[in-house]
């Protein structure tokens, strides 16, 4: 039997989580790794520290997008069992509020109730859990395949920040890895809004803000504990 193909919802959740997973694995592995950097020289406990939180921060990623996603996934689950229920024991009203829905975008009200019948005789279920709900219940995102992206996706992105700081000469290490993470963010932040039909422009910048604090305060920890 040849598997189901992902619809482009299913496929957008998982690049979501792939673009968020290197999101985190830069900004989290770049913090690490300057802060340690600011304390010491040796390249060594720099790459250990950074390799530790590599590993932390993949499960960390995997579990919690694991979870996040079955808990979205559970709750449309019992709003279908709710939407067949009220089907079953109040069509109408069902129907009615479907049809409200489309002459509130001011559709003509014939119009309005002709979509709303044939929709409704062609799927009853999906059109009212799509407009009282807002998702399609046949679009369910898998909470494995969201959590193998934020798996591969994390470490991915902490490669840039522990080759920027192990590579680059120990005078400009910290600069070299602030400088290539913020590219690095800059770009992440341009998909992540490529994926959320957000301005452009202003997630970049945000996404490269984030980036800057978490490097500045674990720069300042690091040197306060430098010896």
């Amino acid at each position: 039997m040849a598997s189901k193909k992902m619809s482009l919802a299913q496929k957008v959740n998982i690049l979501r989580a792939s673009v968020m997973g290197a999101n985190g694995g830069i900004i989290s592995i770049a913090g690490i790794v300057i802060g340690v950097a600011a304390a010491t020289n040796n390249a060594y406990s720099i790459l250990i520290s950074g390799l530790s939180g590599t590993l932390a921060g993949m499960i960390s990623m995997c579990m919690g997008e694991y979870v996040s996603v079955s808990t979205q996934k559970d709750s449309q689950k019992m709003a279908l069992i709710s939407e067949r229920q009220r089907l079953d024991d109040q069509y109408q009203e069902e129907f009615n509020y479907v049809q409200q829905k489309y002459e509130d975008q001011d559709i003509d009200p014939k119009l309005a109730k002709q979509a709303t019948k044939e929709l409704m005789d062609k799927d009853a279920l999906s059109t009212v859990v799509q407009e009282r709900y807002g998702f399609n219940p046949k679009d369910f995102t898998s909470p494995y395949a969201a959590a193998i992206a934020s798996f591969i996706s994390f470490p991915t992105g902490s490669v840039l920040p522990m080759l920027a700081v192990t590579l680059a000469p120990a005078e400009s290490r910290i600069l070299a890895t602030a400088i290539a993470v913020l590219i690095a963010l800059l770009i992440t932040g341009y998909c992540a809004a490529i994926l959320s039909n957000s301005n452009r422009l202003k997630s970049s910048i945000r996404n490269a803000i984030a980036g800057l604090l978490t490097m500045g305060v674990t720069y300042i920890i690091g040197q306060l504990l430098a010896h």
